[in-house]
């Protein structure tokens, strides 16, 4: 790891916003990435929480519980007293997670985090401004008054940047997949989508980090052969295909 430059030891929430206020995408994306890949983000997002699964085999007729680790809330850039969540292209998104040792999430992990999170919360659209920096910030604040300093897995706030075999049936180059955005009642506003382009970010995107390691039972096991498993699959993926694993 990089030694930090003062401004990546001081970096909060609200200063991140106020230097990035009139960057370009790009800018703002190279500044995130040196910040977060040197460590400036909240210590809370450290510990991460349980998610426990579990399919039944009709082939053997039995049941079989799996287990793995989320972020708690998602991805955000400051310090405990002050952050900032922050939506990221799926380039840089996967970047991160890579070098934390974690993947993207599926449709089927963002509703098994949905339904286990302890603080769910409305969802909040906005509609102008859509992918400034200042909407970013603005959007995070209406979070955090509903919060109202709630501890826990939280969800229902931000639409997922997922992995999903989607991406490889649309005919347009350079994807990015949503879904998500849970209404109280369970509803996700957003189904799998594909139509943005990949460099296109707004307010509503949520970066939520999964851990690599499944446990499948009390075995270890990346989940790319987890996706690859014709069985065991169903563990972390709903759709009939699970063959994308990586921007």
């Amino acid at each position: 790891m990089t030694k930090k430059t003062t401004l990546e030891k001081t970096i909060t929430g609200s200063s991140f916003y106020k230097q990035v206020a009139k960057y370009k995408l790009g800018e703002r994306e190279n500044l995130a990435d040196s910040l977060i890949l040197s460590g400036n983000i909240p210590q809370f997002l450290k510990k991460m929480k349980r998610i426990n699964v579990s399919i039944f085999d009709s082939l053997n007729q039995k049941t079989i519980r799996a287990h793995y680790f989320v972020t708690p809330d998602y991805l955000s850039i400051g310090t405990n007293e002050d952050f900032a969540r922050l939506p990221l292209s799926p380039m840089l998104a996967q970047r991160i997670a890579d070098s934390f040792h974690c993947f993207l999430p599926t449709r089927k992990i963002v509703n098994d985090i949905y339904a286990q999170a302890k603080v769910k919360l409305e969802p909040q659209p906005l509609f102008a401004f859509r992918d400034s920096a200042p909407t970013f910030y603005y959007h995070h604040l209406i979070i955090e008054g509903q919060r109202q300093l709630k501890k826990g897995l939280i969800a229902g706030i931000k639409k997922d940047v997922v992995i999903s075999s989607k991406i490889m049936h649309d005919a347009r180059p350079n994807r990015v997949v949503i879904y998500g955005w849970h209404k109280l009642d369970g509803q996700p506003i957003q189904p799998l989508y594909t139509g943005h382009v990949n460099w296109y970010v707004d307010y509503s995107h949520g970066i939520r980090l999964v851990d690599r390691t499944i446990w499948v039972g009390r075995k270890k096991m990346d989940y790319t052969d987890v996706l690859m498993h014709p069985i065991l699959r169903r563990l972390i993926c709903d759709e009939d295909e699970c063959n994308f694993y990586h921007y």
